[in-house]
């Protein structure tokens, strides 16, 4: 798993002028969903959406401050119930006091907080929380450098996740296993180490597709998180766009030989034709196109992602059908032979596989917002060529991707769309009721920052995972046959 990887990129796998021979290279052995969709356009809720197969409206994970729930299940408990062993390494950005959610093992710790502490404030509309809302900085500090904050991470996160994969070739522990590897690349700050940088020298995607749109020109939630990312504050040059962009590309490159590392490791620990590989990123990036950055909204760059799965008996292919990442949590399962239908009836995803194998279609794929840069919740239906978005405080937007791409041309009150309008909203009736869904969300809010508040007075404990380190079981200590460990520890054996 990737964090911010726009979709728009992976029509049929990486574009062409991405420098990623090693996802060029899978996704020529995948099933390629084309347009598939995030549940939700930020990090926490679309995680916890994606391991369990439900919206943010059930699982309550509104923003990246919302707590995770223990009592939902999701893909990791899933299989560790049918008898898998299972792990993480990275990014999960899990709230509250539970850092595992069904994984057995916790290879790393997270990169962002697991408290209450990013809660927004829908009583509060239009205030900005500079200390920890995005802004226009990671725009205009893009460039080169050898070491980040988030290098630092994902180098931590591959090098955890190519450890654990010689240890299961060790053949310790017999069971099935099942690895989430999560980087949180390509996400801003656009900074790359420079070999990666110098790929894009002349790359031909640097300037937006989508020319900026005048802030008296967008729609009442652009103007919102435009506002959210104190754009006042920065006057953005086209040069600093281009470089934001470079920087962005880059580090696709970057996680690009992360995810080779990876897949080298499972090929020579003798494991690669007995494991289903599934890539999925969060949500997108806007990277400048109509004049917006990060996501937080429902347009495709921001919304639309990545998703490849190549599994043993499924057929390399492409899916144009709309998909979403709440399909993630039941198709695995189903690859373990675990029918999700049965055991939580109330997911919101589905199977891909019928649909991989052109037996079958999908539902209308919905989607959720209710954090920064919204003052009440927002929904979406994607339905064939149609995109609909609602919101109480909002007109409605309805967009038709075939006709127009770019999605410049509003047609939720052109008559000629009208039973498409009259059809989209209904489902949405069936799907939301938004006055709740809002007061969901507002009480949500309101019980955290008390919560908040109460416990950073005092002695303070946090959430944060923190790794269990067992350096006395590790290498060769003397309680230990030094002979035994020797063997123990090889792979492969007898070559």
């Amino acid at each position: 798993m990737v964090d911010q990887l726009n979709g728009t990129f992976f029509p049929d796998g990486p574009a062409d002028f991405l420098h990623a021979p090693h996802l060029k290279s899978l996704a020529k052995r995948s099933v390629r969903f084309a347009n598939a969709y995030t549940a939700s356009p930020l990090c926490a809720p679309a995680r916890a959406s994606f391991m369990s197969g439900q919206l943010p409206s059930r699982t309550r994970v509104y923003d990246n401050a919302a707590e995770f729930a223990s009592d939902i299940p999701t893909f990791a408990h899933h299989l560790r119930r049918a008898g898998y062993q299972t792990a993480l390494s990275g990014k999960m950005h899990f709230v509250g006091p539970d850092q595992l959610h069904g994984f057995e093992e916790r290879l790393t710790t997270d990169i962002y907080p697991a408290d209450f502490g990013w809660t927004p404030d829908y009583t509060r509309p239009g205030e900005r929380i500079d200390w920890w809302y995005h802004n226009l900085g990671s725009v205009t500090g893009a460039g080169v450098a050898e070491i980040s904050n988030q290098m630092e991470y994902d180098d931590e996160v591959a090098y955890n996740a190519t450890r654990k994969l010689y240890d299961l070739s060790r053949g310790q522990d017999e069971r099935p296993w099942l690895l989430t590897v999560s980087f949180t690349h390509p996400h801003d700050p656009y900074v790359a180490r420079r070999k990666f940088w110098d790929l894009y020298e002349d790359c031909p995607e640097l300037d937006p597709a989508i020319p900026a749109i005048p802030y008296d020109e967008q729609d009442p939630h652009s103007k919102r998180l435009m506002d959210a990312c104190d754009h006042t504050a920065f006057d953005i040059s086209s040069e600093e766009i281009r470089r934001a962009r470079r920087g962005y590309f880059a580090n696709i490159s970057y996680i690009d030989e992360k995810v080779g590392e990876i897949l080298d490791v499972l090929e020579r620990s003798r494991m690669a034709e007995n494991t289903a590989i599934l890539v999925v990123s969060d949500h997108g990036d806007m990277l400048g196109d109509r004049g917006l950055w990060f996501k937080m909204n429902f347009f495709e760059g921001s919304a639309r992602v990545p998703l490849m799965i190549a599994a043993p008996g499924w057929q390399p292919g492409l899916v144009e059908q709309p998909v979403s990442t709440l399909d993630v949590c039941p198709t695995i399962a189903a690859l373990a032979g675990i029918d999700i239908g049965q055991l939580a009836p109330w997911t919101d995803g589905e199977d891909l596989a019928p649909l991989a194998a052109a037996k079958g279609g999908r539902a209308p794929v919905p989607m959720e917002y209710a954090a920064e840069g919204s003052v009440s919740p927002l929904v979406a239906i994607r339905d064939g060529r149609y995109k609909l978005t609602l919101c109480e405080v909002d007109p409605p937007i309805l967009i038709d991707l075939e006709a127009d791409p770019a999605e410049l041309r509003n047609l939720a009150d052109d008559p000629a769309h009208g039973e498409e309008m009259v059809r989209l909203t209904t489902l949405a009736g069936e799907q939301w009721d938004l006055g709740r869904y809002d007061a969901a969300v507002r009480e949500s809010q309101a019980r955290r920052h008390v919560v908040y508040e109460a416990l950073r007075n005092g002695a303070y404990y946090p959430w944060d995972y923190q790794p269990l380190q067992r350096a006395s079981e590790r290498y060769m200590r003397n309680h230990m046959d030094l002979n035994v460990l020797e063997e123990s520890q090889r792979f492969p054996r007898g070559e």
